[in-house]
């Protein structure tokens, strides 16, 4: 359990925010989102959830709810007028989805959590669920036998490239677990018996991850079932050279429900903070993973968590971070927190403009970058 002073500083920082007139945030920032389908007004607020019978860590000075708080009404306020990048339209439900949702939230490890705009509007999580089976599937084969079936190195090509598998044929051809053919061949790789039996241990391990049920989107389902030629003829290349070793319909029907399932910029955070705090879940005290699989995940994402343009987002953001076209983004700053962000429109490498924007802005603020060591 926490001690009674963790648990109330944030909860008075909450109060206190909640008692603005019309849920207004400093600086005229409104919070507002939308949980279970249903529209909802609230402050940003700092919502501590201890887990019964578990004890922490004893870890550094936290830093003050007010920083976390003001970070995110920062971040929301300067970009929330950005109107650059377009909607994901090769997925049609994906271009219908209203390009002004934008949405923030900040997990900690201790799992206090802080929010701002549609942080609970719910999307498809899309690439950003190649983290979560990567994890799967390191936990369950072991992280040689992952990086040795699939590969971890950058491609330097687009997430969907076909050239890259070619280019890498000799060698590990589906590359990276955080493009689709790695992520194809990392659903492949996960464990199980049948198709129904990996559907839920991958499904299940998303659901551990945030700490919820989450839904599958059967709109985007269906969607991207009707569109996927291209990633139907990565499958099909993958299993010509032998890495794909299951049925390749299957593998792809799989790979495209995980990608359907339904998060929040909330969702992300926790799920984000679960690999931050060495694979637990802040809220639940669930041991998703072992803390050496969280770490072998992270290390993944800084290499290609935002396609072809990670290097450029390590170099100026220096957070471990994934992107998906439906316009989440999840950045995690291990042993501290975890950003979440939701915004639809998406630059040409596929990554939420906002997003990348309001992220490095917070990281900025809360002096996040993982390679400063103690010179902030």
């Amino acid at each position: 359990m926490t001690n009674s002073g963790s648990k109330l500083r944030p909860l008075l920082a909450g109060l206190v925010l909640a008692g603005c007139a019309g849920g207004t945030l400093p600086g005229g920032v409104h919070a507002s989102g939308t949980a279970g389908g249903k529209s909802a007004t609230a402050p940003l607020i700092a919502l501590p959830t201890p887990v019964a019978g578990t004890a922490r860590a004893a870890k550094p000075a936290a830093m003050s709810a007010d920083a976390y708080q003001q970070s995110l009404a920062k971040a929301y306020t300067e970009f929330k007028g950005v109107a650059e990048g377009k909607n994901a339209d090769y997925i049609p439900a994906l271009a219908k989805v209203d390009s002004k949702l934008y949405g923030l939230a900040i997990a900690t490890v201790d799992g206090a959590i802080y929010e701002v705009g549609n942080s609970r509007n719910e999307f498809s999580i899309q690439s950003i669920s190649k983290v979560f089976t990567l994890a799967r599937a390191i936990e369950a084969l072991g992280p040689a036998e992952v990086e040795k079936r699939v590969g971890v190195n950058a491609t330097g090509q687009a997430f969907n490239s076909i050239i890259a598998v070619e280019m890498n044929k000799k060698t590990t051809p589906a590359m990276n677990p955080l493009v689709n053919p790695g992520a194809i061949a990392t659903v492949d790789a996960v464990p199980a018996p049948n198709a129904d039996a990996k559907w839920n241990l991958i499904s299940g391990t998303h659901n551990s991850f945030a700490g919820r049920q989450l839904a599958l989107n059967q709109e985007v389902y269906k969607s991207e079932s009707e569109t996927n030629t291209r990633n139907r003829a990565i499958t099909t290349l993958l299993q010509a050279y032998e890495v794909v070793k299951g049925d390749a319909s299957e593998v792809l029907d799989l790979y495209t429900r995980q990608c359907s399932i339904n998060v929040s910029a909330r969702d992300l955070a926790v799920m984000g903070a679960t690999l931050a705090n060495g694979g637990k879940n802040p809220l639940t005290g669930e041991q998703v993973v072992k803390p050496e699989t969280a770490e072998r995940v992270l290390a993944v994402m800084a290499t290609a968590g935002l396609y072809e343009t990670t290097g450029a987002w390590m170099y100026d953001v220096s957070l471990p971070a994934k992107s998906g076209v439906g316009g989440g983004i999840v950045a995690v700053a291990p042993g501290r927190f975890a950003i979440g962000s939701f915004a639809p429109p998406l630059d040409e490498a596929g990554n939420s403009v906002k997003g990348q924007k309001a992220i490095e802005r917070i990281a900025e603020e809360l002096g996040a970058n993982i390679y400063a060591g103690g010179t902030r």
